[in-house]
């Protein structure tokens, strides 16, 4: 009964058929653990990384670098064994008329809703931390939103990866077993986190933390935040004696006395000012250019992919 509905209804009805399906599976076969282990996933990031994010130069790259790592984590989970898990049920169906492009469609609609529920859960997870959140906004002129729209993008970017590698791989533990090489690679590769050889930097534009991490740090105006690191560890020199003496220490307490050190602070920052993450919208805009153009890139290679799932002799 069930080969002769599939065989005999449109896209548009098989789309809607298999979404509820996994909606059903959300429900009965714990699919639904994914949104509290987001949860708890930010809430250790907030606690590691949070204390200084969006307040000064260092922390807030630290910070929307452990950010794109949750996104692509969450994203990965979400979807790596979804069709893989299944495979041999979509060989068959296929073969009694259902639509790829039903049967990805249903997947892309199931997964946003996941990516926008975690991206959700993670910002209140933040802001029940009483982390600093971006207060100036480019895009929508709300700074949560603009924030939430990255983190989806970055989220739903990953999800999409993993969902081309489990149409691709032959079983749950084949796409488990490459899932941790491509985390190492989105991580590697997240553009300025890491200082990379030249010929390396082109390989960050394929990598779904880059264009995150980029995305966060325009809109966390990352260019006007103060750098504290040249302070901080210049001030674990001012008790070395030279001569007897302790130049560093007197200097210290010269510049804090006449409230010089935000000001130094100030004059460090602008020395160290990356122009990939100016407060401007052309920046964001780009960065969300690329994670959309990346995801769209992956849902059509898995639409290929599935289209030939009757050839597969595995």
């Amino acid at each position: 009964m069930r080969r002769r509905r599939v065989r005999h209804t449109g896209r548009l009805l098989q789309t809607i058929i298999y979404l509820g399906k996994l909606f059903r599976m959300f429900l009965f076969q714990s699919d639904w653990k994914v949104l509290p282990m987001a949860a708890v996933i930010a809430g250790l990031v907030a606690f590691c990384v949070g204390q200084n994010l969006f307040k000064t130069m260092e922390g807030t790259l630290m910070g929307t670098f452990a950010i794109s790592c949750i996104c692509v984590w969450n994203g990965f989970f979400n979807s790596i064994q979804v069709i893989c898990r299944e495979r041999a049920i979509v060989k068959r169906d296929h073969r009694s008329g259902l639509h790829i492009t039903s049967y990805i469609l249903a997947h892309m609609i199931y997964q946003a809703v996941l990516c926008i529920a975690q991206s959700a859960i993670t910002i209140f997870v933040f802001m029940s931390m009483r982390i600093t959140m971006p207060s100036k906004s480019l895009i929508t002129g709300f700074p949560l939103v603009d924030f939430m729209i990255t983190i989806f993008l970055v989220t739903y970017c990953a999800d999409m990866l993993a969902l081309l590698i489990s149409s691709c791989a032959k079983t749950t533990t084949t796409a488990m077993t490459i899932m941790p090489f491509m985390l190492i690679v989105q991580l590697l590769f997240s553009g300025n986190f890491f200082t990379l050889p030249d010929m390396a930097k082109p390989l960050t534009n394929l990598t779904a933390t880059k264009w995150g991490l980029t995305a966060l740090c325009a809109q966390g105006d990352y260019n006007s935040l103060p750098m504290v690191s040249v302070w901080n560890n210049a001030l674990k020199m001012q008790n070395v004696e030279i001569n007897g003496e302790k130049p560093l220490q007197d200097a210290f307490v010269y510049l804090e006395k006449n409230d010089y050190r935000d000001e130094i602070l100030k004059k460090t920052a602008e020395q160290n000012q990356n122009p990939e993450f100016a407060f401007d919208d052309d920046v964001v805009y780009k960065c969300w250019a690329w994670l959309i153009g990346w995801t769209v890139f992956y849902i059509l290679a898995a639409v290929i992919v599935l289209e030939f799932i009757d050839k597969d002799k595995r």
